[in-house]
């Protein structure tokens, strides 16, 4: 079934984009959401026409969201979440985390327009921005463990309280008497 989009569905297509769905999911939800129109021939020749008649705004919207890519080119966006010692995450790093994040750098993006895979553990990671139909960005993502400094000390701190279990060592060596016995009881 063919379907005029009426809006962008991430993972579908965009805006005025003709796709090929199956027949229930364009009867049942696309068409009485107002997401999308069947494509009959009188409606892709309306859809031709409009297109024609508002190049120039599409080519303004396009440079706009040129305009908001380029500012996203060099970003790295690093997050710091509390990690398990195997580096297994609590929780996940999703699209809802990354739009907090850049929020804070003062980056105003929906979440709705993020897709990435959810990280569930420490290293890089990349999501992708869908600004508009040709405009997306790659966005490195880097998930870093929380308290990385702190976990190191606490690992040094067993290694300073073995030196003096190894001190201990020359008090067990009166276990050899107990080796002699062994030979006795034979």
């Amino acid at each position: 079934m063919e379907i005029i989009l009426k809006e962008d569905i991430i993972g579908l297509g965009y805006k005025n984009d003709i796709v090929n769905v199956k027949a229930g999911y364009g009867r049942n939800y696309l068409i009485p959401q107002g997401k999308g129109v069947i494509a009959s021939p009188s409606a892709k020749k309306i859809l031709a026409e409009n297109l024609r008649q508002q190049a120039h705004k599409i080519e303004v919207q396009k440079a706009a969201a040129q305009k908001r890519a380029d500012e996203l080119k060099d970003v790295v966006v690093e997050i710091a979440m509390k990690v398990s010692a195997t580096g297994v995450t609590y929780g996940s790093v999703n699209a809802n985390v990354v739009a907090d994040e850049l929020k804070k750098r003062g980056f105003d993006i929906d979440r709705k327009i993020i897709t990435m895979r959810d990280a569930k553990h420490v290293g890089e990671f990349e999501a992708t921005i869908h600004f508009y139909k040709d405009v997306e960005v790659k966005l490195p993502i880097v998930v870093v463990a929380e308290n990385a400094p702190k976990e190191e000390v606490a690992v040094e701190a067993p290694v300073k309280e073995e030196t003096p279990v190894v001190e201990e060592a020359p008090v067990v060596e009166e276990a050899p008497a107990e080796e002699e016995e062994t030979p006795a009881a034979e």
